[in-house]
């Protein structure tokens, strides 16, 4: 192991330890670059109108493909996973369904901040840091960077499947100018499973992934 490679480890254990401590479930790293790889994938996916009303996801192509368009001198994408299951449930006795991850405060701030908070705990211990914190709020693929990183896998429904948790869990991001140590993306374990698309109530999923 290099001397360059022996710090970035060294820095990606703090960077970890950090974000259990703020209370993050997983954090993983991947290696900054161009989603080649994705890049196809969504222009198909855009092609066939499939998001439909979302006229956003249609914007800024080459931004969602590219991290070093979002930060520049990106060398490290962090992936970070919170689980947002709830202990309890919320009694439906106006017979009104309330998402799980609309029970608490809207995670966008509640995020947001532990991910500043995150940045500058790295930033006392490390030094400056160029970078930036991503809950929703940029174009930015974060389940394709979710599994590079492997959080998980991407399954038949499209979303990040964790073998552990599920998909009970919010995506966010921080997107740096450090050089880290990357991890290894993690295979798909749906093999021949389909009861995702089969439980879909809108036959949503016309086809696996």
């Amino acid at each position: 192991m290099t001397q360059s490679e022996h710090l970035a480890s060294q820095r990606t254990d703090l960077l970890k330890k950090e974000a259990a401590d703020l209370g993050f479930a997983l954090c993983r790293v991947s290696k900054a670059g161009f989603l080649e790889k994705e890049a196809p994938r969504l222009e198909q996916w855009l092609n066939q109108d499939f998001h439909g009303q979302m006229g956003y996801m249609a914007q800024h192509f080459d931004k969602r493909l590219d991290p070093q368009k979002l930060v520049e001198g990106s060398k490290s994408v962090v992936s970070l996973i919170f689980n947002y299951f709830p202990g309890e449930t919320i009694p439906d006795d106006n017979n009104f369904k309330i998402s799980k991850y609309a029970y608490g405060e809207d995670y966008h701030f509640v995020l947001k901040d532990k991910l500043k908070e995150l940045l500058a705990r790295l930033q006392s211990q490390i030094g400056e840091i160029g970078g930036r914190v991503f809950v929703d709020s940029a174009p930015v693929l974060e389940k394709a960077w979710a599994e590079k990183s492997g959080l998980g896998w991407i399954g038949k429904n499209a979303n990040l499947i964790h073998p552990k948790m599920g998909s009970y869990f919010f995506l966010c991001e921080l997107i740096l100018d450090l050089e880290l140590r990357p991890d290894e993306a993690m295979k798909d374990y749906c093999g021949t499973c389909t009861r995702c698309m089969d439980a879909c109530p809108t036959a949503a999923i016309v086809e696996p992934y």
